[in-house]
């Protein structure tokens, strides 16, 4: 078992998880009874989707993320392939992009609507036949657009370039053929100029995909792996498996040596898959049991004993697979660090669960939300094949500090922008006549209080109340959102109170030196 000290200084010690409400939830949501490993789920901040049952093939749900409640039987489904989907992945840079993997030995690339599904889609925007035997795992690069690497029962890692024109790809980039049984895994580092996989016959290996070499391969006889993990820049690999008595297992690995773990650990006796996920913003690693409704978390650190057991959430409903929130999709005002969403097939319900930081400021906490990858690519794809390495660009989640969707933006409603030109005029305008007669020191002031007045507007803070827009958000569905509306406001109006205070203050000290040059010009 590893080391866990009685007393560590974290800001992530008393981090909790939060299930949503029953309204808050997707229900009767017809999740696959597929015995596959793999997660079934892919989430962006605009759509949730869902590997689901269907009859002559494989089909999935692609739903609105706000739209929480009882599904219409009848909701239209992506149903394109001839076999059963095994895996969805999101373009983490287009969310209205979608990858799909399945028992037809085919990837499909599909264009998912703006506006609500009306109909069945039926037509990908791209059909990748390379594998002659089923596609297991899907993976986007992390930092160069439309790279995309599919692994199949064929052994084989095939690397796509799709910034093609061609609606059907039969050849690949690069095909990696390293492997001497079925992949059960990948992962990249930070910059995506190495992959990690894990095989069926027990081997972890680290390659780099464009010279197709294997840079280290290790296994160990007590641990065989199923999931493999890049911790991010931390130089480090994690691994869950089972041991030699089949209890369920963790292990850590340095990057540049895989004989041996740097630790090893045995969690229970269950025997359902573990899947790891990492945050490297927080540093926080999440390990969602397969078949139980716990979920496990820990702290990365850099040295000994690396791994730091935090806590873990605990429900008695088991989950049969996970989706996971990208970083600019969370609720920054609750000060929520992740959210997971997860499958309960035994009551058709998707529920997200969320991992808060238990703080009593509602403000932006910047401590807890470090710079971000943000939705836009680093490299374009030729850029990345010609050898050139990035890591992936950063963006604040502070509300109001710039972009954070991934293209297409929409455009901002018309509306507020005329209240916000409306308003700009007002604060600036009657106010030079009278500054350009003052003395140096009057105009500075008049100067400083303008930029106040310019700055509300430029980063519609007039429109924003801590963070949430208040003409996009929806109505309060419980008593407990009401009064967290209530007390939103309650905090707008403090803050738009202390600023008409401040103005009158200005005018007053104008008012009084107005006075005085008046009086001294009448001396004279």
């Amino acid at each position: 078992m590893s080391w866990h000290p009685q007393y560590r200084s974290s800001k992530f010690r008393h981090v909790y998880g939060k299930a949503a409400s029953k309204d808050k939830c997707y229900d009767c949501v017809p999740i696959t009874r597929n015995v596959h490993d793999n997660h079934f789920c892919a989430v962006n901040p605009s759509f949730i989707a869902v590997v689901t049952e269907c009859a002559g093939g494989g089909a999935f749900l692609v739903i609105p993320i706000k739209q929480t409640g009882k599904l219409d039987p009848h909701y239209p489904k992506v149903c394109g392939h001839k076999g059963n989907v095994l895996d969805i992945k999101w373009n983490p840079f287009n969310d209205f992009v979608i990858a799909s993997c399945s028992e037809d030995a085919t990837v499909k690339i599909w264009d998912i609507p703006s506006q609500l599904l009306k109909r069945n889609i039926t037509t990908p925007k791209k059909e990748l036949l390379g594998h002659s035997r089923r596609v297991g795992l899907i993976e986007w690069h992390p930092t160069a657009d439309n790279i995309l690497f599919s692994s199949g029962y064929d052994y084989k890692i095939m690397i796509w370039n799709l910034d093609v024109e061609d609606p059907v790809l039969s050849k690949p980039v690069k095909i990696l053929d390293a492997h001497k049984d079925v992949v059960l895994s990948m992962s990249f580092n930070t910059d995506g100029s190495l992959l990690a996989t894990a095989c069926r016959d027990r081997k972890i290996r680290v390659i780099d995909p464009r010279a197709g070499t294997v840079l280290q391969e290790g296994s160990y006889k007590s641990h065989r792996v199923n999931k493999v993990l890049f911790l991010g820049n931390m130089r480090k690999l994690f691994s869950t498996g089972t041991s030699w008595w089949n209890n369920r297992q963790i292990a850590l690995w340095d990057q540049n040596d895989l004989s041996v773990p740097l630790l090893e650990e045995d969690l229970d006796g269950s025997s359902g898959l573990l899947f790891p996920i990492y945050d490297s913003d927080t540093h926080m690693l999440y390990v969602v049991g397969k078949g139980d409704g716990n979920i496990r978390y820990y702290e990365i650190s850099p040295e000994k004993p690396y791994l730091n057991y935090l806590m873990e959430y605990r429900s008695h409903l088991p989950q049969k697979g996970i989706g996971m929130m990208p970083k600019r999709g969370l609720d920054v005002a609750a000060c929520e660090i992740f959210r997971f969403y997860k499958l309960i097939p035994t009551k058709s319900l998707i529920e997200p669960i969320s991992m808060i930081v238990p703080r009593r400021s509602e403000s932006y906490q910047e401590d807890i939300y470090p710079l971000t990858a943000a939705a836009q690519p680093a490299l374009t794809a030729q850029e990345w094949l010609n050898g050139i390495n990035k890591g992936p660009l950063l963006v604040s989640l502070r509300p109001g500090s710039g972009a954070v969707n991934s293209l297409p933006e929409f455009l901002e409603p018309e509306p507020l922008m005329k209240a916000a030109d409306v308003s700009q005029q007002q604060g600036g305008g009657g106010r030079m006549p009278l500054e350009d007669k003052q003395k140096p020191r009057e105009i500075k002031d008049g100067r400083k209080w303008l930029k106040v007045e310019e700055k509300l507007p430029k980063n519609e803070q007039m429109c924003l109340s801590n963070g949430f827009d208040i003409f996009e958000r929806p109505p309060p569905k419980t008593e407990n959102e009401l009064l967290q509306m209530y007390y939103r406001q309650q905090d707008e109006i403090r803050r738009l109170r202390e600023l008409v205070n401040l103005r009158d203050v200005q005018i007053k000290q104008l008012e009084l030196e107005l006075r005085n040059i008046c009086t001294d010009t009448r001396k004279y």
